[in-house]
């Protein structure tokens, strides 16, 4: 194979050298072509084409061309390795969340150069309109709780009135400190890294080395690519419920930027969303009714659920299930929320029914890469899609949409688009609903273990056997263990706790470790955690915890 150099002259910037770059690659025996506008420079790898054939290609588009010397002078027949030495692989990340940097980051580490695409504001889901921004608000929800009410009362007073909730000020909290983390996790990063170039636009596939971005500028750019990386993201996704397009009904996005505190929420949706910051205006001082097609979390163990909404409605929520919207009309005041058995009306109303993978103006069909009915796109375990040099993670990808598995899927993927070998591997995945109680998972619940074609046995522990819980004065909610029937491994386990994500990494790592329910009650665990909750799960199992002293071994 030959690499030929060309000087081209003419050329007035990038969409000058797409033009002559794929010129050349139409010459019959080109194996690959890259111009550069900046160094007015052509490189060419060739079986057969001849220079002349090339200079005459070039000059029929109206550039001009000569031979050039390669670097360092000497004969111009290269190995397909030495023009690698030479030209970093290119590689296009689609998005910038946190999926999209770990990949660009982890790229460039092996040597790629990145360019990056994104049509909205650098960071993603997660510091701008998700994870920090969400807790954010469940802090000051939860601040305002414990100002309000609190086991102590009777021993420290939380003053006449109880709190007062600025929700202008609030509202500039969180935009002060999601513009800090945005800034200094993402926009200082990606200064610091010069190879990678980001294009703000909206993106769609020319074809399998090409991706047209429509510039926030104004006008278009080639990126040529040799692989790709899709991380897209997710959006709300809203159900067509007759008259809610006409409706001013929040989305979560707009339930976190708003600095009003409504007299009245709505919420439609039983999910995690849903949930958080449901609770969290009932904690700032709403009156919320949660309107739920089926149980809460009805994708968890159904204790989880059923516990959860008695702690919600002990809290002043109302909970309307099962029951779907049929017609949602806004009076210029207030929503109208008709129901089969009723209408329900509320100041304002937040749709939370789940995401939906933002993909469709990718035109991935382009490049023969298949997404499931959601429009997310389907990757294996090494992150590839149906096309061979297209991969994809994240929240636009069928994989759990956490940000730490998005960021894992990143790092594997551009390891892979580099030459290498990496997988990721779900089997444990921990998982957290911040709501308070906290609800943590990890593994195979009972249904998912039965489906799974295993034989189980269970150990269900309230927080009243638990030595911490007891001394916050809170003992709400329960720690659950599955095991395996007769070997006693470890399957899953389930909490509903407060703090309840500070416990379930242990969890995970024991599952990890394939210990069994004996191996986890032996474990030395401190007094007074909340963690030692698994050790008196795992007790119970072979003992009767409530005959045991405080912290019997």
């Amino acid at each position: 194979m030959n690499e030929i150099l060309l000087r081209i002259d003419g050329m007035t910037c990038d969409g000058c050298a797409q033009h002559v770059q794929r010129a050349l690659a139409a010459v019959p025996g080109v194996l690959h072509a890259e111009v550069s506008y900046p160094e007015s420079r052509a490189q060419v790898d060739t079986q057969v084409a001849a220079p002349e054939a090339l200079i005459a290609a070039v000059k029929a588009k109206g550039y001009g061309a000569r031979m050039e010397e390669p670097p360092g002078g000497g004969c111009a027949n290269q190995t397909t390795a030495g023009r690698a030495a030479q030209t970093p692989l290119r590689i296009c990340v689609i998005g910038s969340g946190g999926a999209a940097f770990a990949a660009s980051i982890r790229a460039t580490e092996e040597g790629a150069r990145v360019t990056m695409i994104e049509r909205g504001v650098t960071g993603g889901t997660c510091v701008n309109v998700g994870c920090v921004p969400s807790k954010i608000h469940i802090q000051a929800a939860h601040i305002a709780h414990v100002r309000a009410m609190s086991p102590f009362d009777r021993a420290v007073s939380s003053g006449a009135g109880g709190p007062a909730v600025n929700g202008a000020a609030l509202a500039a909290m969180r935009a002060e400190r999601v513009g800090d983390l945005r800034k200094a996790k993402y926009e200082d990063v990606l200064a610091a890294i010069p190879g990678i170039d980001l294009v703000r636009g909206d993106a769609r596939f020319l074809d399998g080395s090409r991706i047209e971005v429509a510039l926030t500028e104004g006008g278009t750019r080639e990126v040529a690519f040799d692989a790709a990386f899709v991380a897209a993201g997710a959006a709300p996704s809203i159900p067509p419920i007759d008259g809610l397009d006409a409706t001013p009904y929040w989305t979560s996005t707009d339930a976190l930027a708003s600095g009003d505190i409504p007299a009245h929420l709505a919420v439609i949706g039983a999910s995690v969303v849903a949930l958080e910051l449901a609770q969290a205006y009932l904690r700032l001082g709403s009156r919320v009714t949660l309107l739920a097609r089926s149980t809460l979390l009805s994708k968890e163990d159904p204790r989880i659920g059923e516990e959860l909404q008695s702690i919600l409605e002990s809290d002043g929520m109302r909970i309307v299930r099962p029951c779907v919207p049929k017609r949602i009309t806004h009076d210029g005041s207030q929503f109208i929320i008709d129901l089969d058995a009723e209408s329900v009306r509320a100041t304002h109303l937040l749709v939370a029914t789940g995401r939906a993978a933002n993909t469709a103006g990718l035109e991935l069909d382009r490049v023969g890469v298949r997404t499931d009915a959601s429009g997310a796109i389907a990757v294996d375990d090494r992150l590839r899609t149906s096309a061979s040099n297209i991969y994809a993670g994240g929240d636009c990808s069928t994989m759990p949409e956490y940000v730490y598995v998005a960021a894992a899927a990143g790092t594997r993927a551009a390891i892979n688009m580099t030459g290498g070998e990496a997988t990721l591997d779900l089997s444990i995945v921990p998982a957290v609903v911040f709501t308070d109680p906290q609800v943590a998972t990890v593994g195979l619940d009972e249904r998912a273990a039965h489906a799974a074609g295993l034989t189980t046995e269970t150990r269900e522990l309230s927080l009243e056997y638990v030595p911490r819980a007891l001394a916050n004065f809170d003992t709400r909610g329960f720690i659950k263990i599955v095991a395996e029937a007769g070997s006693g491994r470890l399957l899953g386990v389930q909490a509903l706790a407060p703090q309840a994500g500070e416990l379930i990494q242990t969890a995970a790592v024991a599952l990890r470790a394939r210990m069994t329910v004996d191996d986890l009650a032996a474990q030395l665990f401190p007094y007074l955690t909340m963690v030692e909750a698994l050790k008196l799960c795992a007790q119970t199992f072979r003992k009767d915890v409530t005959q045991l002293s405080c912290c019997a071994g």
